[in-house]
């Protein structure tokens, strides 16, 4: 039997069938919330259960603790209602306009950037284009089952080619394959465009990107999009890695510091090595950010890498510069573990 949802405040509802996650339930009714990962583990999902109860489904522990299950939080992509739901949830946008879609592609060509990160260039049959969002990402399907999920790094206003930065994980199933044995022109298929990490064009306050590693990706996309159609608020992108090598697109955002007058980028390296010989900042690149900004009440923040940093970020950008909570847009890079079963 299905079960009714309710969003607040939008009011907006939707039929949940028996053994569907509440996020699976809201994308079939056109209805988009924020999400990430879709396993349990990024956390951009969790909501309030404003009344009814959920079978809160696998997850790991860490992305929600029983503490917070008391407080009425759970994690929508995971989460199967028991009964009619209420649940509080910012909405993004109505996704009915675009399509997610399963298609082949060809590897088009592969660059290693940095010893442990390759620019991935994919190509679509010559009769078909993905229509996605700056800063969405896509599922490679592999033929095991398993799924792999990259960011598209290509703002949509160039798509001929679609680049992914990947990063080599160690003993990583599908990195290690790119790495070690892929040379090119491999077909494989993918589905997409995925998640809610793209600009809000609606605001017009001024932006802060927040990358670590390989979360440059999809900033850059939004970036490059931004540019594209001359958006003109102030931005300031703060790009966080180990050491020089690791700014595998060093250039990149010089060129557009040239172009755009209110465009700023400040590298941040937390190891940087003795040959580096580096003048600039160090450190954690969200307390870069928290250095310069006292505070972020008028700001927009967009924050992509791993989760540490992402749930430092978007608890101390909130908590110590009074960033209002639902103007931090996040895209966490989960990598494949174990998933915890509820409790």
């Amino acid at each position: 039997m299905a079960q009714q949802i309710t969003i607040k405040p939008s009011d907006h509802s939707f039929a949940c069938d028996d053994g569907e996650t509440v996020l699976a339930a809201a994308t079939r009714a056109d209805l988009m919330i924020p999400y990430g990962c879709r396993n349990g583990a990024c956390g951009t999902c969790k909501s309030r259960i404003l009344s009814g109860e959920v079978d809160y489904g696998a997850h790991q522990a860490s992305t929600l603790t029983d503490a917070e299950k008391k407080q009425g939080l759970a994690l929508l992509c995971v989460a199967r209602p028991k009964t009619d739901l209420v649940i509080e949830v910012r909405e993004v946008r109505r996704a009915g306009d675009i399509q997610i879609r399963k298609l082949p592609c060809r590897i088009d060509k592969i660059v290693k950037a940095a010893p442990d990160v390759a620019i991935v260039s994919i190509k679509l049959p010559a009769n078909e284009r993905l229509q996605y969002l700056a800063g969405q990402y896509l599922d490679f399907l592999l033929k095991d089952g398993r799924r792999r999920s990259f960011s598209i790094a290509t703002a949509p206003d160039d798509d001929a080619l679609l680049d992914l930065h990947i990063r080599h994980v160690p003993n990583g199933f599908f990195s290690s394959q790119l790495f070690t044995e892929f040379k090119g022109r491999e077909i494989l298929r993918f589905e997409g465009p995925l998640g809610t990490f793209f600009l809000r064009e609606e605001s017009d306050k001024p932006i802060i990107f927040v990358a670590g590693g390989t979360g440059f990706a999809p900033i850059k996309a939004i970036i490059e999009h931004a540019l594209h159609h001359r958006v003109t608020r102030p931005m300031v992108l703060y790009w966080g890695v180990r050491s020089l090598v690791d700014l595998y697109l060093p250039n990149l955002p010089g060129e557009w510091q040239q172009k755009q007058r209110d465009f700023t980028f400040i590298p941040v390296l937390s190891d940087p090595l003795p040959g580096d010989q580096w003048p600039g900042r160090t450190g954690f690149v969200h307390k870069a950010v928290m250095a310069d900004f006292p505070d972020l009440s008028g700001y927009q923040v967009y924050a992509c890498g791993g989760p540490g940093m992402i749930d430092a970020a978007r608890r101390e950008f909130t908590e110590q510069r009074k960033l209002p909570p639902e103007e931090f847009f996040a895209d966490s890079f989960v990598y494949a573990a174990p998933i915890e079963p509820a409790a």
